[in-house]
């Protein structure tokens, strides 16, 4: 048996894994409610969240399965997270050279079938991946594979909200508004969880929320009736990138701003791809003041980030009004953004 190389990024990608201290963690519903709906829609007796470790694989959750972890040598994960843009399939473990003596395979639990979706952070990293498995050979249709891709990804934003959580307790003061803010993030991903229907809602090229998510995010919030607000964000000259480097270096800008984006707004609100090169930021119990604050540190982070292209962003802002509907509140927030835009640009306008 042959046993799975190790991928070349290999000392980053433990020191990423590591970064999220989730090994050997008890159980979490969150995590257990993703595998049982990739288990359910594949078909399958067996899967698992298995994370790819020095020398073991360690299921985070699992279903049908005995053991919490496995010697990383006879891990199909292993082999899996080899290539992070891809579904590794196995019709038939025993007619793989990789897998046809592997004792989990000839011995308990007797795995035939496996596909497997890597888990990819934001830094491109493979921690490794959400598997499904029978004890007999099989195949999967494109739409169990798209929804195990999905599912995938869902998992990675699970432990990067997991990471980020982690994060913020460490570094804010106020103990009852973290846990307050962790609790409702916590909720709101639990109920986009619940629903395999919230795997449409993502933008493929940013990976970032789509506009249907955040309109049902908007409508929601204001059924909460709790203050928030909305900002709109555009890139600044955008066609002109387009037109001079090419649209492959317009979506690689599109890729950094939402990446500083997700990394500035640090879990705090939903942050959205709203169409072509702008993104929205909706910033619950935030009052204006404290809006335009959050809103010009992420417009100078933007600035900041830019490496290969100069890169800036206009920002309009609007906090909700009593009475207010979705349309009323981007209305303003969009005659914000305008103005920012014909006022210079690299700005950020309340209205």
């Amino acid at each position: 048996m042959p046993r799975p190389a190790k991928p070349d990024n290999e000392a980053a990608r433990l020191k990423a894994l590591h970064s999220h201290q989730i090994l050997d963690t008890a159980a979490e519903s969150s995590f257990d409610d993703l595998v049982t709906i990739a288990a359910a829609i594949c078909g399958m007796p067996m899967g698992a969240v298995s994370l790819v470790d020095a020398e073991r694989q360690w299921f985070k959750a699992r279903i049908g399965l005995d053991e919490t972890e496995t010697s990383r040598d006879v891990a199909f994960c292993a082999h899996a997270i080899l290539d992070p843009h891809e579904v590794m399939i196995v019709p038939d473990a025993r007619d793989d050279d990789r897998f046809r003596d592997n004792p989990v395979v000839t011995g308990s639990p007797g795995i035939r079938f496996y596909a497997g979706a890597p888990l990819v952070d934001v830094d491109g990293m493979a921690l490794g991946s959400l598997c499904v498995m029978d004890h007999e050979p099989r195949d999967l249709a494109p739409y169990q594979r798209e929804a195990l891709n999905a599912l995938s990804r869902q998992v990675s934003a699970l432990l990067e909200l997991r990471r980020v959580s982690r994060a913020l307790r460490l570094q804010l003061q106020e103990r009852e508004w973290y846990e307050d803010q962790l609790s409702r993030f916590s909720d709101e991903l639990e109920l986009q969880n619940a629903d395999l229907n919230e795997q449409v809602r993502l933008d493929p090229l940013t990976r970032l929320p789509n506009r249907r998510a955040l309109g049902a995010a908007l409508e929601q919030t204001l059924a909460d009736g709790q203050p928030f607000c909305l900002a709109l964000l555009d890139i600044d000259h955008f066609k002109t990138v387009n037109d001079t480097h090419g649209h492959a270096a317009g979506d690689e800008v599109l890729v950094q701003v939402a990446d500083v984006l997700r990394a500035t707004s640090a879990g705090f609100g939903l942050v959205s791809r709203h169409g072509g090169e702008e993104f929205a930021w909706l910033l619950p119990e935030a009052d204006l003041e404290r809006a335009r604050i959050q809103c010009e540190y992420l417009r100078e982070a933007v600035a900041f980030a830019s490496e290969a292209m100069p890169v800036t962003i206009s920002v309009g802002l609007a906090r909700r009004a009593p009475d207010d509907t979705v349309g009323d509140l981007m209305s303003r927030a969009d005659k914000a953004l305008y103005a920012a835009k014909h006022g210079g640009r690299n700005r950020v306008v309340s209205g």
